[in-house]
């Protein structure tokens, strides 16, 4: 590794300035002694093909089946987009760093990366409320729910969604580039990861960390909050149902998203509280986090299709649709 020599000629040439200086490239050093990590990496090329094919095959299940344009399938919709978005944001750079050594990155390459891991990752948290928020009319007010759950309704909030991550994430990253870098170009994570980024500036960076709280607060905090509260009255309107019958409906209902939030927030939520306790290995922190940020967009587009009655028949219809095709050309050809 030449990082070193590269790292003292940039201070060097730092130390001569007192302006706020970027340097021209950093290097991602994330995954550092981990033994036998090559099975690693093709283990997540493994979670990225499932995650691009599962999350291509919902959105075109949703955009060619009218039956699907529907408020809830609106948001799988856009669930799914940002499970895509996600994935192609992480683990190609993820890849092609680690297993191909080529883990400079430039300086604006950097707070791209940056900027659309952060951006997909917190939008997935804020469309699984607004999903949350949809369980919740339909179980505790079915009669009512065509009439609060509608298609501009539920379209004012994805909006409203995509509209201020953009906003917050654009100002997380422009918050990046006011920093002058002179102690250290190398970053202890797997992506450009804003905390580790911002602690290596040499100049006040209290803005950047008010800022990171901020994000984790409005995208992971709160979204959490308000899922969890809305499964308390959900709870209370599954205990007012008199049949056995009509509770198990009501709960199939709901278990696809409770897995899909069980699987955002628990490993995050574990990883996090681990780090705070000081009980958790920098190098387990890395492979925790990043199979965090990189099983949810492979898993949600699974437990959707194998939980949802609709998805799953319309999936089999495909099949059955195709097959015969099949046969026919093998027929025509024998």
């Amino acid at each position: 590794m030449n990082h070193s020599s590269n790292l003292n000629s940039l201070n060097s040439t730092l130390s001569l300035n007192t302006a706020v200086v970027h340097p021209p490239f950093f290097f991602i050093n994330g995954f550092q002694n981990i033994p036998h990590a090559k099975y690693y990496y093709v283990f997540l090329c493994f979670v990225f093909v499932v995650s691009v094919l599962g999350n291509s095959f919902v959105i075109f299940v949703i955009y060619i089946e009218r039956s699907f344009h529907t408020p809830k399938y609106m948001g799988v919709f856009n669930l799914a987009v940002a499970d895509f978005g996600e994935s192609t944001a992480l683990i190609p750079n993820l890849i092609a760093m680690f297993l191909f050594d080529s883990q400079y990155i430039s300086y604006d390459a950097c707070l791209a990366n940056m900027f659309f891991v952060f951006y997909f990752s917190f939008l997935q948290a804020l469309i699984l409320t607004i999903l949350a928020y949809d369980r919740l009319v339909a179980i505790c007010f079915p009669l009512r729910y065509h009439a609060i759950v509608t298609m501009p309704a539920i379209a004012v909030m994805l909006a409203v969604a995509w509209g201020i991550t953009a906003l917050f994430i654009i100002l997380l990253a422009t918050l990046i580039t006011r920093l002058s870098f002179c102690k250290s170009i190398v970053v202890k994570s797997y992506f450009c990861d804003h905390g580790p980024i911002f602690r290596l500036a040499c100049n006040d960076y209290l803005p950047n960390y008010i800022m990171a709280y901020a994000c984790i607060t409005l995208f992971l905090y709160l979204p959490l909050v308000l899922t969890v509260l809305s499964y308390v009255f959900i709870a209370g309107a599954l205990f007012k149902i008199s049949s056995q019958e009509g509770r198990f409906k009501a709960i199939k209902t709901c278990s696809a998203h409770l897995m899909l939030v069980a699987i955002y927030y628990l490993p995050i939520i574990g990883t996090y509280l681990a780090v705070e306790a000081g009980t958790l290995h920098p190098n387990a922190r890395v492979i925790n986090t990043s199979l965090a940020m990189a099983l949810p967009p492979m898993m949600n587009p699974i437990i959707y299709v194998l939980n949802t009655e609709e998805v799953k028949e319309f999936s089999k219809k495909l099949c059955h649709k195709s097959l015969p095709r099949t046969f026919d050309h093998s027929s025509m050809q024998n």
